[in-house]
């Protein structure tokens, strides 16, 4: 009976709990809550499952042991967030498999699309590989935005960015996605 009642607390319930010197047990209800959307988004940045299960087991230690400097200005899951997205990077940059291509060298930049240009004639499912041939920091944003559904604040809380940089980097993601769609599939 008292694990169906751990189940059904806040992760706020849980941090306090934490926080205040309760069972360290109490994060294995984190744990198990979030492993699956760590998991998932360190697949999608490092594109390696073994090594995504290994960096949420890493990123989910990482969090309890720092969870004291946890304020609680955000929500926990866009704190974790922000833990998951820098842990990849970092790892990314240690293995040297992080680089932006020399994109706008090879491009002139006022052929780039607008929004509007491409907008209506998005196939969402021609768009998935695409986003393979972009940087990893961008397609994280793009995900942050698109997928997670997270506002401008929240990402830039989670990347510990402005949210003008926020926006900046954003419509530089979406210009270099819309651009390789285009190319790739509009071409005459």
């Amino acid at each position: 009976m008292v694990e169906k009642l751990d189940k059904s607390l806040t992760d706020e319930q849980i941090i306090h709990l934490l926080k205040s010197g309760e069972s360290t047990r109490y994060f294995e209800l984190l744990y198990h809550r979030y492993y699956p959307k760590v998991l998932n988004k360190c697949r999608v940045l490092v594109k390696n499952k073994e090594q995504a299960e290994i960096l949420a087991g890493d990123i989910l230690s990482k969090s309890f042991e720092k969870l004291s400097l946890f304020r609680q200005d955000a929500s926990f899951s866009t704190w974790l967030y922000s833990i998951t997205y820098n842990h990849c990077i970092d790892y990314l940059r240690l293995k040297k498999k992080l680089h932006y291509p020399n994109w706008n060298q090879k491009r002139d930049m006022d052929d780039i699309p607008d929004v509007e240009e491409v907008g209506g004639n998005i196939n969402y499912e021609k768009l998935e590989p695409l986003f393979e041939l972009i940087h990893p920091e961008e397609k994280a944003l793009l995900f942050m935005k698109y997928i997670d559904n997270l506002s401008i604040r929240q990402i830039s809380q989670a990347l510990r960015i402005t949210e003008n940089t926020t926006k900046m980097r954003l419509k530089r993601a979406r210009t270099r996605l819309l651009f390789l769609y285009r190319e790739k599939y509009l071409k005459d």
